[in-house]
Parts: structure tokens; C-alpha cells; sequence
């Protein structure tokens, strides 16, 4: 009955990295761009901060509901920043360019861990995805036995990495086959910010 738990994780967590988001885009681009060894790096790190967050909703789940319920304008926000960025990412042009910067290079960790940190729909998500977990009377909290929590985040930690690995094979795989795929992926995640933010407007409007 403990390993259902390990289970429960990855599961859970491989249903809120499906959706593209900032680590999922930072993954694609990285693997096109570089290799998929530096993707790699932000896809270790993004699963830390996915732990993160989600042992931060278990604790503070009901307060966090209830700030997101009471402030409309976090939610009005997250709608125009996924809307703005979409725009920006559908019309921008693609430029090529020789030049690579160390720097950039050199912090994959650091980008993976706070793209994956600075989510709030990420932790939205996993409020929602505790409190569906309680009314099926699977029930846990931080007052669960440690074994079983462990298991669990362990569950997200994995759940996490594989989505993103599987993002970065993708994105090999389709690298050889469509011409200027970068633009292509710009275009594409452009698209999908856009009706992700339509469609947290018209839940607002409810």
C-alpha cells in the first residue's frame, strides 16, 4: 500500500509537467540549440523545485486556496504574463546568430531551479491535485508516516525528470525532420500560452 504512494507521486507529477511550461520550453530550446546533456542539468534542477513546491501547497494548502480565491488580480496577472509572453514568443522573428554566451551555458542548474520555483499555476495545481487526493481518501499530509512521504516526493521528483527527458528526446527527434525549428517551437508555445491564458480568463469569468 506504501509504494501506491511512489506511484500517486509520479503520476501526479507527470500530469503537471505535460503542459508546456517555462522548464518544458527552457528544455526544447537547450536540447535544439546545445545538446541534450545541458537539458539535462534544468531538467535535475526543475525537479527539485517541482518538490518544492508541491511539499509547499501540502503544508499551506487551504491558506494558499484561500489567498488565490480572496485576490482575483494574482489570477488576472498569470493571465496577462502567459497571454504576453505567448504573444511576444508567436510573433517574434527568428534570428540567427554565431555568437554563444558562457554564461548562459555555465547556469543551467540555476535556470532549470528557478523557471521550476517561479511557477504559480505549478503550485495551483498541486493544491488542487491534494485536495483531489483527500476526497478519493487517499489521504496525506505532513502528518503522514515519513516512508510515505518520502515515497511521494521521491514519485514527483521522477515524475518530473522523465517528463522532461521525454521533452528533450522529442525534441531530437524532430530536430533533424522540420526546417528552422526553432522558430517552429517559438510559434507553436506562442500559441498554447495564449489559449492556456483564454482559458484561465473565461475559468475567471465563472
Amino acid at each position: 500500500m506504501i509504494i501506491l504512494y511512489f506511484l500517486i507521486g509520479i503520476l501526479t507529477s507527470i500530469v503537471g509537467a505535460l503542459p508546456l511550461g517555462a522548464s518544458n520550453i527552457a528544455v526544447i530550446n537547450t536540447t535544439i540549440k546545445q545538446n541534450a546533456k545541458q537539458a539535462l542539468k534544468i531538467a535535475i534542477a526543475a525537479g527539485v523545485s517541482e518538490v518544492i513546491l508541491s511539499y509547499y501547497a501540502l503544508h499551506c494548502n487551504i491558506v494558499i486556496r484561500e489567498f488565490f480565491d480572496q485576490n482575483k488580480w494574482v489570477q488576472i496577472l498569470i493571465v496577462i504574463v502567459l497571454m504576453t509572453i505567448g504573444s511576444f514568443l508567436l510573433f517574434k522573428k527568428n534570428k540567427q546568430t554565431l555568437s554563444k554566451k558562457k554564461n548562459i551555458t555555465s547556469s543551467k542548474y540555476a535556470i532549470g531551479f528557478l523557471l521550476g520555483l517561479l511557477n504559480p499555476p505549478v503550485l495551483i495545481y498541486w493544491i488542487v491535485a491534494f485536495g483531489m487526493l483527500n476526497n478519493n481518501n487517499l489521504m496525506l499530509s505532513l502528518n503522514s508516516p515519513l516512508l510515505v512521504l518520502f515515497l511521494f516526493f521521491i514519485g514527483v521528483y521522477l515524475g518530473k525528470l522523465i517528463t522532461l527527458y521525454f521533452y528533450s528526446r522529442f525534441s531530437i527527434s524532430i530536430k533533424n525532420r522540420v526546417h528552422n525549428i526553432t522558430l517552429v517551437i517559438n510559434k507553436v508555445t506562442g500559441v498554447l500560452l495564449i489559449l492556456i491564458g483564454i482559458a484561465q480568463a473565461i475559468k475567471l469569468s465563472f
